[in-house]
């Protein structure tokens, strides 16, 4: 997870388990794959080490759950490969790990468990007050503000690879600020709302799966150009259908690429292949099975159906079977 490779979650930060007494978090940070730099920031920030691993394992969860019905799953099968090449499928990567440390270290922070910061300092919230009520705000600002600088400096400014790199990065940030959310409480006699406690709060990080597989599916391949006012390379992308001109930069929302990817249906070093894997016959079946046709099973499933609430109090249902 340096500014000079590519996030990584998914290759695994570290599974060995540290022992829970004092000094943990030291042991915890020498388990992980991380930088020299990226160690010293780790030993000096109790509790950065158990969030990582928790970004790791979200956003796994996530690109998982988000491909489940593409040919590439997300596996971790062949993911050393792919994430070496400029592929679709490698910015995504990159988008949903930064978003997942975003997400997760603004979380650790409202919820106690890093000892460098608390609840998020938005104006006119104190954190007694929201401790008390118990509503803590997700402190985005200082996730972001760390991030940057856990990530460190980016590669020069001739190499397209990192400017795609730290572009599909900034995305994944991106997205979870745009999840970010006013929340309020109301306080007072009879719900009177006399009284009013607002904090910050992140939207589920399923709604920012979500907007960076859009992000995946309408992805921009890009090549490099010199921008001879400024002096220095720039990502490029051919012009949209309908526009006057010629090419422009990539919007910041969306994510970039420079290579094909490979079909992924059989097996190779970027994937297993898809042979073995479910799918819907209605739905995904096509896609998946690569035009090698499918075997189909039956089976009964049994369900709760015509439910009803009787007096007093529980639900009363009957079984019901239905062929899959």
């Amino acid at each position: 997870m340096t500014g000079r490779e590519v996030l990584t979650p998914f290759p695994g930060l570290g599974t060995a388990e540290a022992p829970a007494q004092g000094g943990a978090h030291l042991k915890q940070c020498d388990l992980l794959k991380l930088s020299r730099r990226q160690k010293q920031l780790c030993r000096r920030e109790p509790g950065l080490a158990e969030t990582l691993q928790d970004a790791a394992h979200l956003s796994l969860l996530e690109c998982q759950f988000q491909f489940r019905h593409e040919r590439w799953n997300c596996s971790l099968e062949g993911r050393t490969g792919l994430l070496k090449r400029g592929f679709k499928e490698t910015a995504f990567l990159y988008a949903v790990s930064s978003a997942a440390l975003t997400h997760t270290l603004a979380r650790a922070c409202s919820a106690g468990r890093m000892e460098r910061c608390t609840c998020d300092d938005s104006p006119g919230l104190e954190s007694r007050q929201a401790w008390q009520w118990g509503v803590c705000g997700d402190n985005l600002k200082y996730s972001t503000k760390f991030l940057s600088n856990f990530l460190g400096p980016k590669r020069g400014s001739k190499d397209l690879r990192a400017r795609a790199d730290a572009h599909n990065t900034h995305v994944g940030i991106k997205a979870v600020k745009s999840g970010l959310r006013t929340t309020c409480k109301c306080h007072g006699v009879s719900g009177s709302c006399a009284v009013r406690t607002c904090w910050k709060q992140l939207s589920p990080f399923r709604e920012t799966g979500q907007a960076l597989k859009l992000r995946y599916d309408s992805a921009v391949k890009v090549s490099s150009a010199t921008n001879e006012a400024l002096g220095r390379l720039q990502l490029w992308a051919p012009a949209r259908p309908g526009s006057p001109t010629k090419g422009l930069a990539p919007r910041p929302g969306d994510l970039v690429y420079m290579e094909d990817s490979p079909s992924f249906c059989r097996p190779s070093k970027y994937s297993p292949g898809t042979a073995g894997r479910v799918c819907s016959r209605e739905a995904s079946c096509s896609s998946l099975c690569c035009g090698r046709g499918y075997d189909t099973q039956s089976r009964l499933v049994a369900f709760s159906c015509h439910c009803q609430v009787q007096w007093c109090c529980y639900v009363e249902c009957q079984q019901c079977v239905r062929e899959e």
